[in-house]
């Protein structure tokens, strides 16, 4: 017989329900295809009172849900559950309004990341936040993982340009969250919710901050002979008072596969580059461009290449945007990891994952957001192969804790999902981690959204056996003071 909750969900408007295995199959997993489920229904909502009709039948029957983007998230954050309902936003695709005078667009959250630019460029504007994935991954997601992007040390992540939220709780209700001015007293609710994965609420309007596009932009290209002097250089960087809209990095693995790639011109002998782009006035690039190609070259840097017009810009940022699927061709499968270290730590770390590598016998590319040491490791391995999953897994979970140990966190902007929920039992204590649940059952009471991702249970990390930590010590008390 049919759950009555299935007969509910026949009877609302504007909604399709996917019953056939095939297609359900489609939505078994996001970007991290090692944790799969395919889910039992998906619900494929038109309109918000459909998707708020869908809402409101799972809390009346207590059937737990869980919101899918593009599914281009890494951390399983979107795997279905066994026994819940998966709710696809693919269908909210519309820019519902753009107010040049205020600098904002409001979106509904299929819209993707590079549409909302696209939406706006003839104005003379364009939405910072820029992931790899861009093309692809939408803004709802983009707020559940509050991801970043080549442009995030200058500009921020999501929620620094994100200035309004519309959502529906988990029994349907509708909240507007919309943070007018520079400041407001109380909780910062948009700050929670960004980030939040799911856990707290269906993310059904999103107004985003527009910026004006710069009137000067230069990329330098710098080669160096070893990961450390690359990796150094980035402090450098910033020593010398300079942000760059963006500073990356990539190793000689990367390098070499972006090469073969989309031939973007890199120097395919460098054990490592950084791509550093400046904008500003034409006055100021031309100055910081000087100052930054000094300090690179002090640093050990043994080529630059600068570019200046759009066509070289272009060329030289390709091979890092198709970093991730040029990778994808050295072996059959990667593992993308996603910590973050204060910088002053990175040929440390690097190190440190390089000796884990030889350990492992994995190869390891490096591809990340040195300027604020968000990286992203892509662990090479081939799932046919026995043990090797295991293998990569294990080595992921030892470059997150190489994080821990330096001082850093086990996610930037990929979010914890299912993949990384047993190193929160690690980063976090007791007191920590029941106030995450505090504020989880503030929005949703009856645990219907998401639950059993990105928040263990305190037993869950009592079997992990890591919850002793932290508890009543200073975290990293042998790392030198920030």
């Amino acid at each position: 017989m049919t759950p009555a909750w299935r007969n509910a969900l026949n009877a609302i408007e504007d909604l399709e329900l996917i019953v056939d295995r095939a297609r359900r199959k489609v939505y078994e997993s996001d970007g991290l295809t090692a944790l799969s489920q395919v889910p039992p229904l998906v619900a494929l909502p038109a309109t918000r009172a459909a998707l708020q009709a869908v809402i409101k039948v799972c809390h009346a029957h207590q059937v737990p849900m869980v919101a899918r983007g593009a599914g281009t998230g890494l951390s399983g954050g979107a795997t279905p559950l066994a026994d819940g309902l998966l709710v696809s936003l693919a269908k909210f695709t519309r820019v519902l309004n753009v107010d040049i005078e205020a600098r904002t667009a409001t979106v509904e959250p299929g819209v993707t990341n590079l549409a909302i630019t696209e939406a706006v460029a003839d104005q003379g504007l364009f939405y910072a936040p820029d992931p790899s994935s861009q093309i692809a991954c939408t803004i709802g997601g983009n707020v559940a993982e509050n991801s970043g992007g080549v442009h995030c040390l200058k500009y921020g992540l999501t929620l620094h340009n994100v200035c309004g939220l519309t959502i529906l709780l988990a029994d349907g209700t509708e909240v507007v969250i919309d943070r007018e001015g520079l400041w407001q007293e109380g909780l910062d609710l948009l700050a929670i919710l960004h980030g939040s994965e799911g856990l707290l609420g269906f993310v059904v309007e999103v107004k985003v901050r527009l910026l004006p596009q710069p009137e000067s932009i230069a990329v330098l290209m710098a080669g160096f002979s070893t990961v450390e002097s690359a990796a150094d250089a980035v402090s450098a960087v910033i020593r010398a008072g300079i942000v760059p809209a963006g500073l990356e990095m990539m190793d000689q693995l990367a390098i070499q596969a972006a090469e073969d790639f989309v031939a973007a011109g890199y120097p395919r002998d460098a054990a490592a580059l950084l791509l550093c782009e400046l904008d500003g006035n034409r006055e100021e690039v031309e100055e910081m461009s000087d100052l930054v190609s000094s300090v690179l070259l002090n640093a050990g840097a043994v080529s630059i290449e600068s570019a200046e017009d759009a066509a070289t810009r272009s060329r030289l940022w390709l091979g890092r945007k198709a970093a991730f699927p040029a990778v994808g061709r050295l072996a059959p499968d990667y593992y993308c990891m996603d910590g973050t270290i204060p910088r002053r730590h990175l040929a440390a770390v690097l190190k440190a994952i390089a000796d884990k590598s030889v350990h492992y016998g994995l190869q390891v590319a490096n591809v990340f957001h040195a300027g604020d040491g968000n990286l992203h490791p892509l662990i090479l391995y081939d799932v046919s192969v026995e043990g090797q999953l295991e293998k990569a897994e294990a080595f992921g979970a030892d470059i997150l804790n190489i994080c821990l140990d330096y001082g850093g966190t086990i996610t930037g902007e990929h979010g914890v999902g299912l993949e990384k929920i047993n190193e929160m039992c690690r980063q976090f204590n007791t007191t920590e981690l029941s106030t995450f649940h505090a504020v989880k059952s503030a929005f949703d009471p009856e645990a219907l959204l998401n639950p059993g991702k990105a928040i263990p249970t305190l037993n869950r990390c009592a079997e992990f056996g890591a919850m002793h930590v932290h508890r009543g010590t200073e975290k990293f008390p042998h790392l030198p003071r920030f």
